[in-house]
């Protein structure tokens, strides 16, 4: 607990503008970072081109880019995390897939995101998309559902982060996993 309060202390001075902060923040936070990404990688095709190494360290140069976070606490942090690791994957998938969408990506259940860490390939750009539109309806639900799958956090956390209930997490993410099931399900 000690180091996660020593980051957020170093957050806020890299937020104030202070660039040194980052040459401390790194060893307190790179292997987090490296392990949400390799939870990640695991759902991507066995010859996906980049490694979690090099999603941490984008992950970790885009955050410490940031001027307007006010960082609170662990959760706070992973819920940017999320947010980043999320731009790198999809930014790669559109670059990789321009030519041609879908290559020999497999559907997964919504059911399986966030319990099952064996979860086979998953179209990320269609889920893209999919989140987009439900952003548009509901944006604390596409935030869940970002938290949850992206940022690996528990529902607790969701609700700190949000500055919900735990309960409301709970139905926010039962009807964003039904919509996205069902908007996935008709583009097959």
């Amino acid at each position: 607990m000690g180091a996660d309060k020593e980051a957020i202390t170093i957050l806020h001075d890299l937020s104030a503008g202070d660039q040194r902060a980052a040459d401390h923040l790194m060893p307190l936070v790179y292997d987090e970072l490296r392990m949400l990404a390799a939870r990640h990688l695991r759902r991507e095709a066995a010859n996906h081109t980049l490694q979690p190494t090099a999603i941490a360290n984008e992950a970790y140069l885009r955050m410490v880019d940031q001027t307007r976070v006010d960082w609170k606490d662990r959760a706070h942090f992973l819920a940017v995390a999320a947010t980043a690791v999320r731009r790198i994957l999809i930014d790669h998938a559109r670059k990789r897939n321009s030519a041609k969408r879908g290559n020999d990506w497999q559907r997964v259940t919504l059911g399986d995101i966030g319990a099952n860490e064996d979860v086979a390939r998953l179209d990320l750009l269609a889920l893209e998309d999919a989140l987009e539109s439900l952003a548009k309806l509901s944006e604390r639900q596409c935030r869940v559902v970002q938290l949850r799958f992206f940022g690996g956090l528990t529902n607790e956390e969701i609700a700190h982060v949000l500055g919900v209930s735990r309960s409301t997490v709970v139905d926010d993410w039962t009807i964003a996993k039904a919509w996205l099931s069902s908007e996935l399900s008709t583009e097959d």
